[in-house]
């Protein structure tokens, strides 16, 4: 079991920035990925961005250039800098933690990220 512990989020007006953080504990294991999906009413839930174990990161074309995904391996942690935020980047932002042979698969409990236009 892995568990998902979500911090950060709630509410900015457009153009401002905010920040969540992930941490993972229980059985962690490499290589694995630990990523951001979002998730707005009515929509499917999206890949914000992700960051391997091994070192790469990659991130959703919509966020590009304004958000930075990090990840300290030793903690099993990892942070979304969010910048210029835009409405339409309101969601929940859910965390996820994959072991990269597909066996484990676990999301954290989500948190509401509300940009007001």
């Amino acid at each position: 079991q892995v568990q998902l512990v979500e911090s950060g989020g709630g509410l900015v007006q457009a153009g401002g920035s905010l920040s969540v953080s992930c941490a993972a504990s229980g059985n962690i294991f490499r290589p694995n990925v630990m990523a951001w999906y979002r998730q707005a009413p009515g929509k499917d839930r999206d890949l914000v961005a992700a960051a391997f174990s091994t070192g790469p990161r990659t991130y959703g074309d919509s966020v590009k250039g304004r958000f930075t995904i990090t990840r300290d391996n030793a903690e099993n942690t990892v942070y979304l800098q969010m910048n210029n935020l835009k409405y339409e980047d309101t969601a929940v932002y859910y965390c996820n933690y994959r072991h990269l042979s597909g066996r484990d698969d676990y999301w954290g409990q989500g948190t509401q990220v509300t940009v007001s236009s």
